[in-house]
C-alpha cells in the first residue's frame, strides 16, 4: 500500500477519485456545493503523503487544517470584489440602468438588428452581472421581440445566453476568471483587456451559429410573460453605464500605464487597484439605485442585504473550490503532468483547455472547472517548465474549456431550458451544441494568437 501511495500515479488517483466524490455528493446525494467541495478538499488532504507540516502541527492536523487555510486565502483574494460585483449587478437591475442600456441598444440598432443588440447586451452586462441574472433580465425582451416579429425566437435565446456566457468565463470580476487571475498571479487589467478582445470572435460565432440553428430548428414560444407596470423613469445612459465602465476602465488604465512606464504613479495604482475600482463602481451603482427608487439610507442598506447574501453564497462556494484546487496542487500533480506533457510533447494550452473541459463535463460548474484547472496549471508553472508564451493564454484556454459542454449537470443548462420553454432534447440540440462550438473555436483562436504573438 505504501508503494502505491508514493507512486507517480497516486496524484492522478486522488484527482479522479475526488472529482467522483464531488459528482456523487452534488449530483446524487444533493449535498450543497460548498460542503461537497470542502469535503473533497479534506479527502485530498487526508490521503496526500508528504504534506509540509504546519508549525506546531502533526500530519493529521495539517491534513485537516490546510484546506481551511487555503479556503481563507482564496476568500481573502476574491471576497471583496465578488461582494461588490453582486451589489453592482443588483443595483443595475433595481435602478433600471440595465434596462436603459438594453433599450438604447435596441433603439439605435433597430428591430432588424435585434439579435445583434441582444448579443451585445448579454456581452456587456455579464461583466459585472452573473450569467443567470443577465439571462433572467434579457429573455423577456427576446420573447417580446419574437412575438412581435413572429420569427427568430431560438436565435434570440442563443445570442442572449451565448453573449453572456463568454464574458462570464473569461472576463473578471465574475468569480471564475477572477480566481484564475489570482491563482496564476496575472495582472487583472491585462486579463480584462485580453478577455474582452478574445471574446469578440466567439461572440460573432454565437450570432452566426445561432442563426443557423434557428433556421434548422425553429421552435415555438411556450413561455407567457407577466406584464408589470413600472412607474420610475429610466436613468441616463451615462450613469447607467458608469458602474461597468468605471471599474473596468480604471483597472485597464492602470495596467496600460504599468506597461508604458517603469514606475506607476501612486494615484494610478490606487485607483486602478481592483478593490478600489470595484468600490467606486459600487458607489455609483448604489447612488443610482437610491436616487431612482427614492430610498432613504436605512431602506437602501436593507435592499443591499439581498445581493450581499447572494454574493456571500458565491464567495463560500468559490473559496471552497479554491481550497479544493489548492489541495489538488499539494498532491504534486503539477510536477507529474509537467513530466508527462514533456514526455508526450503535449502543448500546455490545449492541456489547460482539456483539464477545464473534463472538470466542467464531470461536475457541471464552469466556475469550479476554472478554479480546479487553474490550480493544476499553477502547479505545473511552479514546477518550472519553460513556456514560450504568456500565461494569459492558459487562462483564456481554461475559460473556453469551462464552457465546452453544458448538459444536465450544469445549472446554466436548466436556466436556459426553463426560462426559454425548451425541452431537454431541444436544449441539447441548441444550447449545448452552441457552447461546444464556442469552446472549441475559443481554443483554436487562443492557440493561433499565442503562436502569432507568444509574448505580446
Amino acid at each position: 500500500m505504501d508503494l502505491i501511495v508514493h507512486s507517480v500515479y497516486w496524484p492522478f488517483f486522488l484527482l479522479l477519485s475526488s472529482v467522483l466524490l464531488v459528482i456523487l455528493l452534488i449530483g446524487k446525494l444533493k449535498v450543497h456545493p460548498f460542503f461537497a467541495l470542502m469535503l473533497a478538499s479534506l479527502y485530498v488532504g487526508m490521503f496526500t503523503p508528504g504534506l509540509s507540516l504546519l508549525p506546531g502541527q502533526n500530519w493529521i492536523n495539517t491534513a485537516l487544517e490546510l484546506p481551511m487555510i487555503e479556503f481563507g486565502v482564496m476568500a481573502g483574494k476574491i471576497a471583496w470584489v465578488i461582494a461588490l460585483a453582486a451589489i453592482i449587478g443588483a443595483a443595475m437591475l433595481e435602478s433600471r440602468a440595465a434596462e436603459r442600456i438594453v433599450n438604447d441598444l435596441l433603439r439605435y440598432l433597430g428591430e432588424s438588428r435585434a439579435a445583434f443588440a441582444l448579443l451585445l447586451c448579454g456581452f456587456i452586462l455579464s461583466i459585472p452581472v452573473f450569467f443567470d441574472t443577465v439571462f433572467f433580465l434579457l429573455i423577456p425582451l427576446g420573447i417580446a421581440l419574437a412575438r412581435k416579429t413572429g420569427k427568430d425566437y431560438v436565435w434570440y435565446v442563443l445570442v442572449i445566453g451565448g453573449g453572456a456566457v463568454i464574458n462570464h468565463s473569461i472576463v473578471p470580476p465574475t468569480p471564475g476568471p477572477l480566481i484564475m487571475a489570482e491563482t496564476l498571479s496575472l495582472d487583472l487589467g491585462l486579463v480584462i483587456l485580453a478577455g474582452l478582445i478574445a471574446g469578440i470572435v466567439p461572440a460573432a460565432l454565437v450570432w452566426i451559429v445561432g442563426k443557423k440553428i434557428n433556421e434548422r430548428l425553429p421552435l415555438p414560444i411556450r413561455i407567457q410573460i407577466n406584464k408589470e407596470t413600472k412607474v420610475s423613469t429610466l436613468p441616463g445612459i451615462v450613469l447607467s453605464l458608469s458602474p461597468i465602465v468605471l471599474p473596468v476602465g480604471l483597472i485597464a488604465f492602470s495596467s496600460v500605464v504599468s506597461v508604458l512606464v517603469e514606475e506607476v504613479p501612486a494615484w494610478v495604482a490606487f485607483l486602478g487597484n481592483k478593490n478600489t475600482a470595484m468600490a467606486l463602481g459600487a458607489v455609483v451603482a448604489v447612488y443610482l439605485w437610491a436616487r431612482q427608487q427614492g430610498l432613504s439610507r436605512s431602506q437602501l442598506w436593507q435592499k443591499v442585504n439581498k445581493p450581499l447574501e447572494i454574493g456571500g453564497m458565491i464567495i463560500l462556494i468559490t473559496s471552497a473550490g479554491g481550497a479544493y484546487g489548492a489541495m489538488i496542487g499539494h498532491t504534486g500533480i503539477g510536477e507529474v503532468i509537467k513530466l508527462l506533457a514533456e514526455d508526450f510533447h503535449i502543448h500546455y494550452i490545449p492541456l489547460a483547455w482539456l483539464i477545464a473541459a473534463i472538470f466542467k463535463t464531470a461536475q457541471g460548474s464552469g466556475t469550479v472547472a476554472m478554479i480546479a484547472s487553474s490550480s493544476i496549471m499553477a502547479g505545473i508553472m511552479q514546477a518550472g517548465p519553460v513556456m514560450d508564451f504568456h500565461p494569459i493564454y492558459l487562462l483564456l484556454a481554461m475559460g473556453f474549456g469551462s464552457v465546452f459542454l453544458s448538459w444536465m449537470n450544469d445549472s446554466a443548462f436548466w436556466v436556459v431550458a426553463r426560462m426559454s420553454g425548451f425541452s431537454e432534447k431541444e436544449t441539447l440540440k441548441t444550447w449545448t451544441f452552441l457552447l461546444a462550438v464556442i469552446g472549441i473555436v475559443g481554443l483554436l483562436q487562443v492557440m493561433l494568437v499565442a503562436w502569432l504573438f507568444p509574448l505580446f
